[in-house]
């Protein structure tokens, strides 16, 4: 039985299985194995899987799976495991340019444990539009920052829908699963649907939470989220970059731009990155009890 081995890391929560694409070239991750090692219960447990492998013109090659097995958009906090990871397989320096899903990117190694991500221009953005959900029409804005999202004020959701009553005032009391998931297959965001985050403004920091499609819950942290809730807070609520972001999972991810001739420079994304822990199994055997 083919032994697979895999490393488990976390960027600010958001955990991802990575695998070194030169030691396994003829490995097919199919849908079912990708959903298989990913669930929590029977499985390794991820947000996502990460493939890294070598390249004759980047510093290494990036490749993103959600969860359910779906592919095709970046993953900020994922890339900074990749820079993290490729930096110890490949002994990179401290910057690094690599391609993810056919797309040039760069980052940075600060540290051991901190990475810097840099973006590419993000786009479509959509300021001050309703989506119906939780039986109410809530002010939204919208933006693509490598994977699309929408990005809500708690303020501007009702807490009893019908009734006079305030917008929420704490993030810890929003339902994000319940009100993300009905957002985040609206029909005006097909075909691929949305990522939903919901911001607060709290003593000069940004508070966030996240529902993620591919994972299809509620995550940790979100690294395009992140950035796409720091450049909409910016145009509306006049923060300034550097902009530090709460996460779910207590972490604080820093989300920093330039905004020249209209257009957002230099966009980047620094936090924590940790390896959780390393292992291997039976891919086999694992095949067979996954009844993939």
């Amino acid at each position: 039985m083919q032994k697979i081995s895999f490393t488990k890391m976390n960027g600010a929560g958001n955990d991802f299985i990575i695998f070194d694409k030169n030691l396994y070239q003829n490995l097919v991750l199919s849908k079912d194995l990708i959903k298989g090692l990913s669930d929590r219960h029977y499985g390794i447990g991820a947000d996502g899987i990460i493939t890294i492998s070598g390249s004759s013109e980047y510093d290494f090659e990036m490749e993103y799976f959600n969860a359910d097995g779906s592919t095709g958009s970046l993953c900020g906090n994922g890339a900074r495991c990749a820079v993290s990871y490729a930096g110890e397989i490949f002994s990179l320096k401290k910057k690094v340019r690599f391609l993810s899903n056919g797309e040039e990117y760069s980052g940075e190694i600060l540290s051991s444990n901190n990475i810097r991500f840099y973006f590419n221009q993000p786009n479509n953005l959509k300021m001050n539009f309703k989506v119906k959900a939780s039986g109410q029409l809530i002010n939204a804005d919208y933006i693509d920052t490598g994977s699309p999202h929408v990005v809500i004020d708690i303020k501007e959701i009702l807490k009893y829908p019908g009734k006079p009553a305030s917008g929420y005032s704490e993030l810890n009391e929003v339902p994000v699963f319940e009100i993300g998931r009905e957002i985040r297959f609206l029909p005006e965001f097909k075909p691929g649907g949305t990522n939903v985050n919901f911001i607060n403004v709290k003593n000069g920091m940004l508070e966030i939470r996240t529902y993620e499609r591919g994972v299809e819950n509620e995550t940790l942290s979100c690294g395009t989220g992140s950035a796409a809730a720091a450049l909409v807070s910016c145009f509306k609520k006049k923060l300034n970059p550097p902009v530090v972001l709460s996460t779910r999972g207590g972490d604080e991810l820093i989300v920093d731009f330039k905004f020249e001739d209209e257009k957002v420079k230099e966009l980047s994304l620094t936090g924590p990155v940790i390896t959780s822990f390393t292992g291997e199994f039976l891919l086999n055997k694992y095949l067979k009890t996954s009844g993939a």
